[in-house]
């Protein structure tokens, strides 16, 4: 009877597999790499030896901050090692200091985000954070609904202009079958409803 019983556990599990077609996943490809700063975020600069130019900056809406001795230095687009390049060299030409160590280190990202739509509790937007996951989205915008299909996740991504949609597994990723997936800015996570 025990045996029977385990023998029409296995074929059951082995028809769910088939019908939601888990055995597999395919992750999509790594997201475009793009480290530059927009309107509300915030960095830290560091000036060796100079504490009142050491400290963190918002970026305005209009793509800039105000760095003492310097004035507006336009940011917005630019990738931290840049922003630090284009501080070390204004403060060299003004002759503020001979020879400046700058760096730039990003601590909150709010001008990219991320979409989190459908069955979850709290649909909307996530502000963007570096390594950010799908599973971590998800937690993100309240978890799912009881009704989500936690297996047929879409993730909506551009890839120079195109856009591109993949079906994410992420009830196998939580229970650690598949591997997470990481997101990119602008990224949409699309939770659908179990079909009944």
């Amino acid at each position: 009877m025990r045996a029977r019983q385990c023998a029409a556990v296995v074929s059951l599990s082995l028809a769910l597999v088939a019908c939601t077609g888990m055995t597999r996943f395919d992750p999509p490809p790594p997201p475009p790499e793009d480290n530059s700063l927009g309107a509300g975020d915030v960095f830290g600069v560091r000036v060796f030896n100079e504490a009142d130019l050491s400290q963190d900056y918002r970026v305005s809406p209009d793509g800039t901050i105000d760095f003492p001795y310097l004035g507006r230095i336009a940011v917005q687009g630019l990738e931290p090692p840049v922003i630090a390049d284009r501080i070390r060299e204004q403060l060299r030409e003004r002759q503020i200091l001979r020879d400046p160590q700058v760096s730039v280190f990003v601590r909150e990202i709010s001008s990219r985000r991320i979409d989190v739509i459908g069955q979850v509790a709290r649909s909307g937007t996530l502000n963007f954070t570096p390594n950010m996951t799908i599973v971590q989205a998800i937690a993100g915008a309240g978890g799912f609904t009881p009704l989500a299909n936690r297996d047929r996740v879409l993730l909506i991504r551009t890839y120079r202009g195109q856009r591109r949609t993949f079906v994410v597994p992420v009830q196998g990723i939580v229970e650690g079958r598949f591997s997470n997936v990481t997101l990119a800015p602008g990224d949409v996570v699309s939770v659908s409803e179990n079909p009944i």
